[in-house]
């Protein structure tokens, strides 16, 4: 095998996968869920690596929310209110899941539908 014939092989098939928005809405809350899962199933123990996904949990649905609420949006009206209650229902209940007044089950359950429904809707943007 040749220098070409090498570089060819090393390079050729390395391409980027082509990125939707909602492939990246998506991976951004698999990603966010995962963490989530990971540290509620540690119960009390699981705390110090829950606020971070916490954290994270919450960043994502306040930019979800804002998305939702730009006059840009191309989903429709009714979709764009129910995101946009979600994004405040996140943000509260994580509050209280910091203070230890709830537990994250929910925040996970509203994000497995949501990924859900990216993954089942129509076309993509």
């Amino acid at each position: 095998m040749n220098a070409v014939d090498l570089a060819q092989t090393a390079y050729g098939s390395v391409r980027a996968p082509i990125r939707t928005p909602r492939s990246v809405e998506y991976e951004a809350l698999a990603r966010t869920t995962r963490a989530l899962r990971k540290a509620a199933l540690k119960g009390k123990q699981g705390y110090s690596a829950l606020v971070p996904a916490l954290h994270e949990n919450r960043r994502l649905w306040i930019l979800l929310g804002a998305t939702v609420t730009d006059s840009g949006n191309e989903l429709p009206l009714e979709l764009r209110a129910k995101l946009g209650y979600l994004a405040d229902f996140c943000t509260a209940h994580t509050s209280k899941v910091l203070r230890k007044d709830a537990n994250p089950d929910i925040l996970i359950e509203i994000n497995l539908a949501v990924m859900e429904g990216l993954r089942t809707s129509g076309s993509d943007e």
